[in-house]
């Protein structure tokens, strides 16, 4: 470039030409983001979240209305249950001390199952003449009334402590973590209508296939909620566990394992169960493996891994992968469609695993809702 011919009045008058106005449109963006960024921010993530919590708050109201008219429609209450519904859904489960952990699944299992009697009573409390299939559904659905008033009070008070000190580090957390809970509470809401009419969940899977296998078995009740039928395949002898259907219920599968090896020598255990499958898994894909698949707060898992071990019973498992939307709401046709597959897959397991004269349990766990055996 030849400077000496450079017109540098020419530049001054563009310098000077410069629209001040615009130099403001520009520049003050820039101050208020280094000022102010943080709160801006603050106030973009707190819409956001408002929108969660409205929704949380419309599925917990939803829920509770749900409960409320189905006691009201099919149990005859000898008076208005809206009180004593109310005063439930706020009960809380304060788990044992676990700074020394010798003993604490024996507590937690205590206290889990003290709740779940107490609220077995407390639903009987309202009418006399309660069945205990509509026992089981009420007991469900008081499950999801009280697990969703909770959610909504955790999200809610996590970001009312946010918005209060204005800290949007704290809101971060909330943020990240709201997408995975808003799926969870959609899903338990959109649960209801199944629990409601008794239908099959997608989690009743594993109850499905041993059902199957238990047809022209003769049942007994092993446990509380929990039945029980043998039969024989290829010179070997079944013991087919599963919740007492068609009822709300998981059963008692540990406390019925204890009871069997105690007259019984097993040589294998396969467990059957509904999982969760991952982000682009497709779902209704069956998968075998190793350990005892169950899910829960960890009880019966404990109690089953501690009689396999003690007898030296090794645990096979076979899961159907599913969403957690498709675990607790209505099963579909394609999780439906797989029973037969699974049950097919059971059987090769047996002959692959174990020998002639051996014994076999299969337990079939998960929600028995709509599965009769």
């Amino acid at each position: 470039m030849n400077f000496t011919n450079f017109d540098f009045d020419q530049m001054f008058a563009m310098s000077d030409d410069t629209n001040p106005l615009m130099m403001l449109i520009w520049i003050l963006p820039i101050i208020l983001f280094v000022f102010y960024g943080q709160r801006i921010q603050l106030l973009i993530t707190s819409g956001e979240i408002k929108k969660g919590i409205k929704k949380l708050d419309g599925f917990r109201e939803e829920s509770r209305k749900e409960l409320i008219d189905y006691i009201k429609k099919n149990l005859n209450p000898n008076e208005d249950p809206t009180k004593k519904i109310d005063r439930f859904l706020d009960y809380f489960t304060i788990y044992p001390v676990d700074m020394d952990p010798n003993g604490i699944v024996d507590k937690v299992h205590h206290v889990v199952r003290a709740r779940e009697d107490y609220t077995r009573e407390h639903v009987k409390s309202l009418s006399s003449e309660t069945t205990d299939l509509e026992l089981s559904k009420v007991q469900t659905l008081l499950e999801i009334a009280t697990s969703l008033q909770m959610i909504y009070k955790i999200i809610n008070h996590m970001f009312l402590t946010a918005k209060k000190q204005n800290n949007y580090p704290l809101i971060l957390p909330l943020q990240m973590i709201l997408p995975f809970i808003m799926e969870q509470a959609e899903a338990m809401k959109e649960a209801i209508p199944a629990f409601k009419a008794g239908q099959p969940v997608g989690d009743g899977i594993g109850p499905m296939v041993v059902g199957k296998m238990m047809l022209d078995c003769q049942k007994e009740s092993i446990d509380f909620q929990t039945s029980l039928a043998k039969t024989n395949f290829e010179d070997r002898k079944l013991f087919l566990l599963k919740a007492e259907g068609p009822g709300s219920t998981v059963g008692r599968p540990a406390d019925a394992l204890e009871k069997i090896i105690s007259n019984n020598k097993l040589d294998a255990i396969i467990m059957i169960d509904a999982a969760l499958k991952m982000e682009g898994e497709d779902s209704a894909t069956i998968s075998q493996g190793f350990g005892a698949a169950i899910g829960g707060i960890g009880t019966e898992r404990f109690k089953i891994e501690s009689v396999a071990t003690n007898n030296k019973i090794p645990i096979f498992s076979l899961v159907i992968k599913q969403s957690v939307k498709e675990a607790i709401t209505l099963m579909t046709k394609e999780i439906a469609d797989q029973a037969d597959e699974a049950r097919s897959q059971v059987y090769e397991m047996i002959k692959t695993n174990t020998q002639k004269g051996q014994s076999i349990l299969i337990i079939g766990v998960g929600n028995t809702v709509g599965v009769p055996q």
